[in-house]
């Protein structure tokens, strides 16, 4: 039986214009402000998204700032790479997702706009089905940092039942996720943080210990007695001279993974492998990542949830750092 949710989506009368967050030209964070834009329309392959939360990252503060992969960007642009809402129209050619089905999606530097706005059109195969578990605003927190802890975990270092895990940087958007896609797989999980709070957390979710860098100058001693016979797999969502002190515990024959864009990237070691990686989108990877949701029982932290209008102040405090969990953008009321 259809959901109200699901009928209101398909009954949705879709506006040719929309509010969107975007910039007329990069700068700080108080050039994000809200505009009125044409609603995007889905092309062949594509599908309409009914946007209700929008994940805020480093890399769209990056964006804002000036920072642009190739070429010129077409101002006003609406920034946003995931998120989650409904699909409310397709466009030709798309069989697998239809009106009304709740999705999260991926899209990095997507031409017809981001997911800091009340519509998105992606390409279909970048959006999957919202594991029951979560709702829309959770999802949407959830979308490229849920794909990249598990793939990090599941795909790169191939976590064992039994090893012993260090994820440095375990309390952000990325590692809050990533603790608890090892433990579904059985390992022993330290978390490398920074601050009590977050120490706090990251046990919380289910890892064995933690080692605070930025209190404990005994770091690396406290990590020698967690795991006094090395470590047998790394994923490093912070890089610098800490993060390498602790990098020496892997045993040769050991796996490092991180994600591009972890600066300084992790130097290579002999008898190790550093893997750098970027997250996957398609219909197996949202698949892996629904069942990584149940089979985890999967907690979504949110540092904070912001209301598009403010988006301004989710980029100022992205830029401060030491976020627990992930900022959101609520982009419709409710929580889907």
């Amino acid at each position: 039986m259809a959901t109200v949710l699901e009928i209101a989506a398909r009954t949705l009368q879709i506006p040719t214009t929309m509010k969107a967050a975007a910039i007329d030209r990069f700068g700080p964070p108080d050039v994000l402000t809200v505009h009125t834009v044409p609603t995007p329309e889905p092309g062949p392959g594509e599908v309409l998204i009914a946007v209700y939360g929008a994940g805020v990252g480093v890399w769209d503060a990056e964006i804002r700032a000036g920072w642009w992969p190739k070429g010129k960007p077409t101002f006003p642009l609406v920034l946003g790479t995931d998120g989650a809402g409904l699909v409310v129209a397709k466009g030709t050619g798309v069989r697998r997702l239809a009106p009304g089905d709740r999705v999260w999606a991926y899209e990095f530097i997507n031409p017809k706009g981001g997911f800091y706005a009340e519509f998105v059109a992606v390409n279909a195969e970048h959006a999957g089905l919202v594991p029951k578990r979560l709702d829309l605003l959770h999802a949407g927190a959830a979308a490229v940092t849920g794909l990249t802890a598990l793939q990090g975990i599941d795909d790169h270092l191939e976590v064992e039942s039994g090893e012993t895990v260090l994820i440095y940087g375990a309390s952000g958007a990325v590692g809050t996720l990533a603790v608890q896609f090892a433990k579904r797989r059985g390992a022993r999980v330290i978390g490398a943080v920074r601050g009590r709070d977050a120490a706090r957390l990251v046990k919380d979710l289910g890892a064995e210990a933690t080692i605070n860098v930025a209190k404990d100058e005994d770091y690396f001693e406290h990590l020698k007695t967690l795991a006094p016979h090395g470590l047998d797999a790394a994923l490093v969502l912070a890089g610098g001279e800490a993060t390498e002190e602790c990098l020496a515990l892997v045993n040769a024959g050991g796996r490092i993974a991180y994600p591009n864009g972890v600066e300084p990237a992790p130097r290579k070691r002999p008898g190790i492998s550093v893997t750098a990686y970027d997250a996957e989108a398609g219909p197996q990877q949202w698949t892996n990542l629904a069942r990584g949701v149940e089979d985890a029982k999967l907690d979504v932290p949110l540092a904070a949830v912001v209301p598009l209008a403010r988006a301004a102040k989710a980029h100022e405090r992205v830029e401060r750092g030491h976020v627990l969990g992930r900022v959101v953008l609520r982009v419709r009321p409710g929580n889907g």
